[in-house]
Parts: structure tokens; C-alpha cells; sequence
């Protein structure tokens, strides 16, 4: 008896996704379902407007009556440029067309965008692993609570994650197309408008474009014979994709005389004092969204507790009661005025010059870990602090499965990763994770949510190793198609 051919270790070209709906149009409509339950079930149980809501929702009411860019004041409409005008534009559309204000219509309109990212999700799977794995990310897709309870929030999470997704399909075709010499033009245009529109939605956005950007010429290393299409298809990206900031821009310089094709990484209008010594010495310190929640967003405004910062806050008594009196001369005003700020920035200084590396290094790295492995239950009523039971042993046990149920989504990517089979493709997937985690090390306010926009990678990665559970039991390898 001859030995069993082994299955080839190349990727084979899937069936167009809509066939592979066709075969199995059952469960493709049962798995839908199940995904516009779940986000139902956030919509209507757990509901969250945040002070970023009304920011967004502000700006969006004064664009459609006033027709001003800008944020309300006593007195009056004043423009801004602290905001992106990707999602203040979602909501003024949902406002015009579903009534002013009119949260909850949004929030339904959010749902049906994450429904159909799951089938770009999937439609991902199929362009870089198989048909098998597309069906899996479909599902994965579908039942992923953390990106589901984001639609339940008016804030730009969801289509961000939506536009990531696209991007990332768009980008996978057009590779696939260059490969195959066949016309790629579209793909890169679709690429090139999902990443434009993720970079109008949130600056960070612009990540997809910087992983692009260092896959293409990688590309064209690997593939000389590629080389002048991968470059085209690169400056057709990066034309599209920034194209949408020229009007922002033009408008900054003619509202505020500052060139700004963004906004400024402190999230203030030009007229607005910014705290910068505060934002570093948080920096010196904090790795966790705990603090986020009880330190840095109680300024200004509320008191700060001595009792709620961390041990890694002071390095020695002397630097503890100088930190006292500074959040006691705080708490008088209840905000940052420059004098404070300079004491801030003194004590933020002293600190990094005795462990550059803890501010440098460890520091980011504990803020990326935390963002990623933290149970996510920011948009719930759970307690922040879910380790300590004995305060809330409900909350925290119901937190800790949380917890749990995002470490099994994050332990089947990084199988996928490890075991594989790897993606097409999968090193821009990999360049986009890493860049976007350590650009979120950089933060003084860690935020579960940020990882977000990886989620479809994730999926697709745990979808790769899942899918090949049974593939491997098989000799027979699923048939080529285009």
C-alpha cells in the first residue's frame, strides 16, 4: 500500500464567498440571527451614552443647524478640531434622516454594520485560509461579545472596527489579484476608501495605511516580478486614503491659522490650556484601566484619592507626601491650572529620570498587556476591580468569566499564529497588530476598547486554527477554486 500523499502546505484559493453562502444557506442565515440577537441583547440591556457620546453628539447637532464644526459654550458655537469628522458626519446622517438625537436609531444602525463587518470578517478567512474558515469566522464574528456590546454605545468603536475589516479584505483581494496578473484596481480603491474612512473616524485609524505601507515594499522584495503593479496599487492606497484630510486640513488653517491634517494627540482646541505635566507624571504610573477610570478621568472637575494610586505611584516617603500635597492643593480647585502642572511635570521628570526604562519600556508594555487581556467589562455594570472579591463577589466572579471567554478569543488567534495555518498574507495582519499595540503603549489612559480594531485579525486567526482541527484529520485537502 502506498503511503498517503501529505497535505500540501500551500493556501488554496477558496470559493467565492457568495457560493459558500449558497452551500450552506442555513447556516449562514442561523448565524446571522444569532448575531443580531446578541447585539439586541446589548441594546437593549446594556445601553451606554459616555461623556465621548455627547461630545460627538454635540458637534453633530451644531454641523446640522448651524452649520459650524464646533462645540456649544455659554456662549455660543464655538468650532473645534478635537474630533475627527468621521462619526460626528455618522451621526448628523442618522440625525437628518431618523430624527435629531435620536440615539437609539443609531445604535440600530450600528448593529447592522456589525453584522455585515462579520461577513467581511469571513469574507477574509476565505481570501486567506479556506471556505471551512470562513464559516468559522463567520461565527466567531457573530458571537464575539466585546465587539457586539460596542454597538450598544453611540461612540466610533463600531465602525471602526467595521472599516478595519474592509480595509484589511480589499488589501487581501487586491494582493491576491497582483498575484494572480489580473486587474487590481478596485480592490486598492475599496482599500484605500475603507482606510480613509477609518483615519475620518479616529487618527489611530491611520495605522492600517503604516502597515500597508510597510508590507507593499516587502512585497515587492519577495516578488520582483510584482514590483510595478504593488507599487501602483501602494500610491493608489495612500492617494485615496488621504485624500479626505485635505478639506480637514484646509478648514483647521482657515478656522485656527494651524496646520493640522489630524488632531492634536492632547484632544484640545487651540485656545485651551493642556495639562501636559499632568498627562506625563499618570504616564510614570499607570498600566491599568483602573486608573484610567478612578484617576485620570476624574480630572478636572472631581477629587483625585491619594488611597487609589498604585504602589508603583511613588518611589520612595519623601515622593509620596510631595504627591499628597500636590493632589491636596488639586482637590481645592479641582483643576490643572499651569502652576499645578509644572509641580506635576517636576515630580513626572524626577520619576523618569530615576527608571527611564520602567517609563520607556515596562511601563507600555504592562498598558498594551492590560488593554488586550483584561476582562472587558467596561461598557457593563461590573466592577472595574474585579480582583477583589470580597468587596463584590458577584460582580467579580461574573467579571473573571468575562475575562475568561476574551483570553479563550485571544488564545485561539495566537494558536493560529503560532500552529497555524498561517494566513495569506498573514505578516500585514501581524504588522498591523503589533504597530496599533505598541502605538497603544504610548497612551497615559489604557482603554480595553482600543484593541478593537485588531479583532478582526484575531478572528480570522483563531478561525485559521479552529478550521484546521478537522483539516487535519483528512487527507484529502478541500478543492481549488477561483
Amino acid at each position: 500500500m502506498s503511503a498517503p500523499h501529505p497535505i500540501p502546505s500551500v493556501h488554496l484559493a477558496p470559493l467565492p464567498f457568495w457560493r459558500a453562502v449558497q452551500e450552506t444557506p442555513g447556516y449562514f442565515l442561523l448565524v446571522t440571527l444569532a448575531a443580531f440577537a446578541l447585539r439586541l441583547l446589548f441594546f437593549f440591556k446594556f445601553p451606554h451614552v459616555t461623556g465621548d457620546s455627547l461630545v460627538y453628539g454635540d458637534i453633530a447637532k451644531n454641523w446640522l443647524k448651524h452649520g459650524i464644526f464646533g462645540l456649544t459654550h455659554a456662549d455660543g458655537v464655538r468650532p473645534t478640531l478635537i474630533r475627527l469628522p468621521g462619526y460626528p458626519a455618522f451621526l448628523a446622517a442618522c440625525f437628518l434622516l431618523l430624527g435629531n438625537e435620536h440615539y437609539n436609531a443609531v445604535l440600530l444602525m450600528q448593529i447592522v454594520a456589525d453584522v455585515i463587518t462579520c461577513f467581511f470578517v469571513a469574507d477574509l478567512a476565505r481570501r486567506t485560509v479556506s471556505v471551512r474558515a470562513a464559516r468559522t469566522a463567520f461565527l466567531l464574528a457573530a458571537v464575539c461579545p466585546f465587539t457586539a456590546n460596542y454597538t450598544a454605545a453611540p461612540l466610533a468603536e463600531t465602525l471602526s472596527i467595521f472599516f478595519a475589516a474592509v480595509a484589511l479584505d480589499a488589501a487581501a483581494a487586491g494582493l491576491s489579484r497582483v498575484e494572480q496578473r489580473r486587474s487590481a484596481w478596485q480592490a486598492w480603491v475599496w482599500c484605500g476608501v475603507a482606510i480613509g474612512c477609518a483615519i475620518l473616524l479616529r487618527p489611530d485609524g491611520g495605522i492600517l495605511l503604516i502597515a500597508l505601507g510597510l508590507y507593499l515594499p516587502w512585497k515587492m522584495w519577495r516578488s520582483p516580478a510584482e514590483r510595478v503593479r504593488l507599487f501602483w496599487a501602494g500610491v493608489l492606497v495612500l492617494a485615496i486614503s488621504l485624500a479626505p484630510l485635505v478639506p480637514w486640513t484646509i478648514r483647521n488653517w482657515l478656522d485656527f491659522h494651524r496646520f493640522q491634517p489630524l488632531v492634536p494627540q492632547s484632544a484640545s482646541d487651540p485656545d485651551e490650556f493642556v495639562p501636559d505635566g499632568f498627562d506625563k507624571w499618570v504616564k510614570t504610573w499607570s498600566a491599568d484601566y483602573v486608573s484610567t477610570e478612578e484617576i485620570y478621568w476624574q480630572v478636572p472637575d472631581e477629587k483625585l484619592d491619594l488611597d487609589l494610586l498604585p504602589s508603583r505611584a511613588f518611589d520612595s516617603a519623601w515622593q509620596r507626601r510631595l504627591t499628597q500635597t500636590l493632589i491636596e492643593d488639586y482637590n481645592r480647585v479641582l483643576v490643572v491650572n499651569p502652576q499645578l502642572n509644572a509641580r506635576f511635570m517636576h515630580i513626572a521628570n524626577l520619576r523618569i529620570l530615576q527608571h527611564p526604562l520602567r517609563y520607556y519600556v515596562w511601563l507600555p508594555v504592562l498598558r498594551v498587556a492590560d488593554m488586550w487581556l483584561r476582562p472587558r467589562t467596561e461598557m457593563l455594570p461590573l466592577n472595574s476591580r474585579w480582583w477583589e472579591y470580597a468587596n463584590d463577589t458577584t460582580s467579580s466572579v461574573l467579571a473573571t468569566l468575562w475575562g475568561v471567554l476574551n483570553l479563550l478569543f485571544l488564545a485561539a488567534a495566537v494558536m493560529g499564529a503560532i500552529r497555524g495555518p498561517h494566513p495569506r498574507y498573514f505578516l500585514l495582519m501581524l504588522l498591523f497588530v503589533l504597530l496599533r499595540s505598541a502605538f497603544l503603549g504610548t497612551l497615559a489612559n489604557p482603554e480595553p476598547r482600543y484593541t478593537l480594531e485588531c479583532y478582526p485579525v484575531v478572528l480570522v486567526l483563531g478561525a485559521a486554527w479552529i478550521s484546521g482541527w478537522s483539516r487535519h484529520r483528512k487527507s484529502t485537502p478541500e478543492p481549488a477554486a477561483k
